[in-house]
C-alpha cells in the first residue's frame, strides 16, 4: 500500500529535514513543497510494516515535526514505486 503524508516542520530547515525523511524505512521519495505542507512524502506500507509503525517507529526519531496527515492511496495511475521494502 502507498501513502502519502504531508508534513508540518517546527523549523524552517526545509531541505536539511527533507534529506532526515528521506532516509526512514518505507520513504520512497522526499520533497520540499509549497502550500499548508513542507515536505510531502510517498511511503510504501506492507503487511508487517504499516502505518502505525512508520510513525511510531519511523517519525518519531526526527525532531521538530509539528504535525501530519496521511493520504491513503486507493487506486494509482502511473504510480511507479521502485523500492523494496
Amino acid at each position: 500500500r502507498v501513502v502519502m503524508v504531508g508534513v508540518k516542520l517546527k523549523t524552517m530547515h526545509l531541505v536539511k529535514k527533507g534529506e532526515e525523511f528521506s532516509k526512514l524505512k518505507g520513504v520512497v521519495s522526499a520533497s520540499v513543497v509549497t502550500g499548508r505542507y513542507d515536505l510531502f512524502l510517498v511511503v510504501l506500507l506492507n503487511e508487517s510494516f504499516g502505518l502505525l509503525e512508520f510513525y511510531t517507529e519511523e517519525v518519531a526519531r526526527i525532531d521538530d515535526v509539528q504535525s501530519v496527515e496521511t493520504f491513503v492511496v486507493y487506486k494509482g495511475y502511473n504510480l511507479k514505486v521502485p523500492y523494496i521494502l
